[in-house]
């Protein structure tokens, strides 16, 4: 059984230190990003997302516990009165696939109905087939797809 916590500030600072390397090779990997400037950029959108970081006003990051120890994080924003937007969910590698990612998307989706969201939306990058597996079999629908080819 996991619970999903409220980050406290060390919690915060060591989730956006892996979650902007993270983010960055996974821009890289889509090939939105060069190497190069990938680290730079993804601190610049965190920054950007999260001004004043854990305490960010309509921001919800939370630890994922499973028993007392931590073995993720994920974060909903509330865009709007009824829109949510989950802007990350991350589970520690050894701990993946257990069911431990959809059991905290459930939750999450809790706290948003309790904050009154009607929808939540999230991004998924086209190359993750397991996330995407994960949140059709959740029951979000593919909204918007982008595609591209080298030449």
């Amino acid at each position: 059984m996991i619970t999903l916590v409220i980050m406290n500030s060390n919690e915060y600072q060591k989730y956006v230190s892996l979650a902007t390397k993270s983010y960055a090779e996974e821009k890289v990997l889509s090939g939105n990003w060069n190497q190069e400037e990938s680290i730079s950029k993804a601190v610049e959108e965190y920054t950007r997302l999260l001004p004043k970081g854990e305490k960010t006003e309509n921001n919800f990051l939370y630890t994922i516990l499973n028993d007392d120890s931590a073995i993720g994080a994920i974060w909903l924003a509330q865009l709007s009165e009824e829109k949510g937007y989950i802007y990350d969910i991350y589970v520690v590698e050894e701990y993946q696939g257990f069911g431990y990612a959809k059991e905290a998307m459930k939750q999450i989706e809790n706290v948003g109905q309790k904050l009154g969201m009607k929808k939540i939306g999230l991004h998924v990058f086209g190359h993750n087939k397991v996330a995407r597996g994960l949140y059709e079999k959740l029951g979000y629908q593919t909204t918007n797809v982008l595609m591209e080819k080298e030449i």
